[in-house]
This record gives C-alpha cells, sequence and structure tokens, in this order.
C-alpha cells in the first residue's frame, strides 16, 4: 500500500532508537517547582497566589486573562515561597510561581468526575479551558479556542496528530501504546463538541506498533487510523492535512477555513482528564534523550520540574553538555541551562556533548534549489532569507514569507550553512511588527 504524504519535506535520521522501547516512568517530584505563568499562545495567566499561601494539586495559581488564554494550576500541594521572574524557555526570565512541595501530594477539593453524555459541549468547553489544556505538540494553542470555531466556519472533520516527526521525540508513541483509551476517549469528547463523525487519526509507519494496537481499538468505531509515510515535518498541521484529506490550507488561513479540526494525541488525552475526571493539565509526557545523557527515557512529568531534575532521574550527564535543546532538534528551542523548568510544550529535552555537533562556517548560496526541493510549504527560502537580511521586508513578505512553517528543512539540507530558517524567522518577526505599526 503506498503510504499518503505530502510534497517537499526530508527524512533525516530518526535517531528513536535511544528511547522507543522504554516505557513511561512517573518522575519523582523535585524540591522546587518553578510553574511559569507563560507557557501557552496567548496572554499569560495573572498570579492569584502569593508567598506564603499553601496550595493543593490542582489550584490555579494564575487565571487566565483573556479567551486566547488559559489557568495555570499548582502541580502538587506545598507551600508558594514566591511568584516571581524565573528562567524560562523563550530565553528571558518571565514571572513564575515557586513552589515548594510537602510530599503529601494532596488535589484540592472539587475535582469532579463527569460522563461525556451528560454534558453540553458548551460545558465540555468550559471543562476543557478551566482545566489549562493546550496543544501538548509544542505548539500550546489553547484547545477550547480550536474547539469554538465560529457558526461560518463549520467543521466536518477531526484529524489526530499521532506522526511525532521531530528525531529522537518518542512521548508520543509511547503514549499511543501504553494509553490509548485515554486518546480514544478524548476524541469522543471532541466529536461532541465539534458534532463530527469523521475522524483521522495520522501516525508514521515507523510506528507500526502504535498503528496495529489504534487499528483495533477503532474497529467498528467509523476512525480511520491512516499510516503516513516517514518524513519531516509529516506531523506540521498543513501538511497532515494535505496527506490524509488532500485538502489545502490557504496562505494565511487556519484548518478551520477548509472544514478541519487538528489535535495532538496527547491534547486528547489531556481532553479526557478535564472532562471525564475533572483533572487540570498539570503533567506531561516527556522524553528525555541524546547521546549527552547517561539513560535515556519516557518520563512524566510536573509541570515546573527543573531540566535537572530530568536528567538526574535519567542517571545524570554523560559528559558536558555543549548543546541542549528542549523539543526536536528541528523544530526545538535551544537552552542556556538546565535551570529552566518544564512547561506543558515540553515534549522532549535533548542533550549533545560536542564531539556529536556539526559546526560547519557558513558558505555562499550556489543556487542549487536543494532549500526548494524540501519547503514543505512550496517556497524560495533562499531569496526570502536573502530579502530578510537586507531588511527589504516587502519583498520577503511577497514572496510568502508568512507561509515559512519554519521546520528547518532548508537551513538542514542546505550545503553553504546558511542558517535560512532563522533568517527568515528574523523577516516574519519584522513583517508583524510593520503590520502592528500599520
Amino acid at each position: 500500500m503506498k503510504l499518503k504524504t505530502f510534497t517537499g519535506g526530508l527524512h533525516p535520521p530518526d535517531n528513536k532508537q535511544w528511547s522507543s522501547h522504554k516505557a513511561i516512568e512517573d518522575c519523582p517530584l523535585p524540591e522546587q517547582l518553578l510553574i511559569p505563568l507563560s507557557q501557552h499562545i496567548g496572554l499569560p495567566a495573572d498570579p492569584c497566589v502569593k508567598p506564603g499561601d499553601r496550595v493543593k494539586k490542582g489550584q490555579p495559581v494564575g487565571l487566565a486573562k483573556g479567551f486566547v488564554s488559559v489557568p495555570v494550576h499548582a502541580s502538587t500541594s506545598g507551600e508558594v515561597l514566591a511568584v516571581e521572574p524565573r528562567p524560562h524557555p523563550s530565553g528571558r526570565d518571565l514571572p513564575a510561581v515557586v513552589l515548594a512541595p510537602d510530599g503529601a501530594d494532596e488535589w484540592v477539593d472539587g475535582i469532579t468526575a463527569a460522563r461525556c453524555e451528560d454534558l453540553s459541549p458548551d460545558q465540555m468547553r468550559e471543562r476543557i479551558r478551566a482545566a489549562g489544556v493546550v496543544g501538548m505538540g509544542g505548539a500550546t494553542f489553547p484547545a477550547h479556542v480550536k474547539l469554538s470555531p465560529p457558526a461560518e466556519k463549520p467543521i466536518d472533520t477531526l484529524i489526530l496528530n499521532g506522526v511525532e516527526c521531530e528525531p529522537y521525540l518518542t512521548a508520543d508513541h509511547r503514549l499511543m501504546l501504553e494509553e490509548p483509551q485515554r486518546i480514544l476517549a478524548g476524541i469522543a469528547v471532541m466529536q461532541k463538541v465539534l458534532g463530527v463523525s469523521r475522524v483521522f487519526i495520522g501516525i508514521e509507519a515507523n510506528k507500526p506498533d502504535a498503528i496495529a494496537i489504534l487499528q483495533k481499538l477503532c474497529a467498528g468505531t467509523g476512525i480511520e487510523v491512516v499510516p503516513l509515510a516517514v518524513k519531516f515535518p509529516q506531523g506540521a498541521e498543513k501538511q497532515l492535512i494535505k496527506a490524509i484529506t488532500g485538502r489545502e490550507v490557504p496562505s494565511g488561513g487556519l484548518p478551520m477555513d477548509v472544514g478541519l479540526v487538528v489535535q495532538n494525541v496527547g491534547t486528547a488525552a489531556a481532553i479526557d482528564d478535564a472532562v471525564t475526571h475533572g483533572r487540570p493539565l498539570i503533567e506531561r509526557i516527556c522524553t528525555v534523550t541524546g547521546p549527552g545523557v547517561a539513560e535515556p527515557k519516557n518520563l512524566r512529568v510536573r509541570i515546573g520540574t527543573p531540566l535537572a531534575h530530568l536528567v538526574a532521574h535519567c542517571g545524570g550527564l554523560a559528559g558536558d553538555p555543549a548543546k541542549i535543546i528542549m523539543g526536536g532538534p528541528m523544530m526545538g528551542m535551544a537552552q542556556l541551562s538546565l535551570a529552566v523548568p518544564a512547561t506543558r510544550g515540553t515534549s522532549g529535552l535533548l542533550l549533545f556533548r560536542e564531539n556529536e555537533l556539526s559546526l560547519c562556517p557558513e558558505g555562499p548560496c550556489i543556487r542549487c534549489g536543494r532549500c526548494v526541493r524540501v519547503c514543505p510549504a512550496q517556497l524560495l527560502p533562499t531569496t526570502i532569507a536573502a530579502y530578510a537580511r537586507l531588511e527589504r521586508i516587502g519583498e520577503a513578505e511577497e514572496y510568502g514569507a508568512m507561509d515559512c512553517i519554519e521546520c528547518g528543512c532548508c537551513t538542514y539540507t542546505c550545503p553553504a550553512a546558511i542558517p535560512l530558517v532563522q533568517s527568515i524567522r528574523s523577516g516574519k518577526a519584522a513583517i508583524l511588527a510593520k503590520r502592528r505599526k500599520g
């Protein structure tokens, strides 16, 4: 059977063998949790606790500031030590709630279970919002917003993203193998919220065990499990939609413009926790891997756990780390230190030693066209990057800079080692700044 896919992309070594066979382990609580108030797309949460307060597991410590925002919750019970700027994955110090666990791990009162059939779509959306559920694939877009399409944009199809195309990462793979029922329960919630019956689960063909398990569980339900070609960035929303349905999201548009909603499999599990069990999003599965860590693992991590604590639970460092990446190597963010905490978007932690890094000096563009061939958005990366570097923002915008999904394929394949995606990202920021000024 020919596997479905999209135009462009590439297949870097996946390096998933380090952790794909490792069952999910619970990471013990650290001495302190640093719970950022900004760990989602949209306005950061407003703190609603102060130093000296005692909080319980699941209690809000930050309240949403608008529709595109979500509350933040205590990951365990304990004492609030401070509400102050602390290291953040963005590279800056941002406001966080510093919490000292008391060891009781006691849930806050009022956590109530519910049956999907007893709740209206609006009640479900509110439980999802109140639980702080965001996109668990790394984008961290508030889930309740995605599940609230305007009336003029009816949704007919739901796609679950189980692709996990980033090299090294295996958190979603393990979730599909070990806890598939949570995913299916989350799908049932989203089907009722959106009023759809057409559902696909996209999974890359390098996860045949996950495909087999979900195909067996979905038999007779109307949910179709779609095996996909192993190619990066197969899990990007627009590329996943194109591969599975053939629909093309217009330039500047959203999946809802073509009648679709896409959610990560981890998000589906978090939605089940929120709606069925009343539990807020206070933990996630994270892959800790790479040659710079002694024993790669898939860990269930409380939000706010310092990265150093994750590494310690994986046997410590295997040499001095020369590069720390939160997320995957293609689209993840390099980190300044292991003092940064895990957030709702921390799908992975990668550690590399100096001898594993390939550092090449930048050379001149030789017009080979490799970046054009691999671009999943069918752009001219080298042209856009050149205009961005010359601060010719208008031309960069005309050539479709805002359609770049920043997947990194162009930079990865460039024989001249030109940091194309970084230049395009800079150009996009300049375009947005220009638009804000009017």
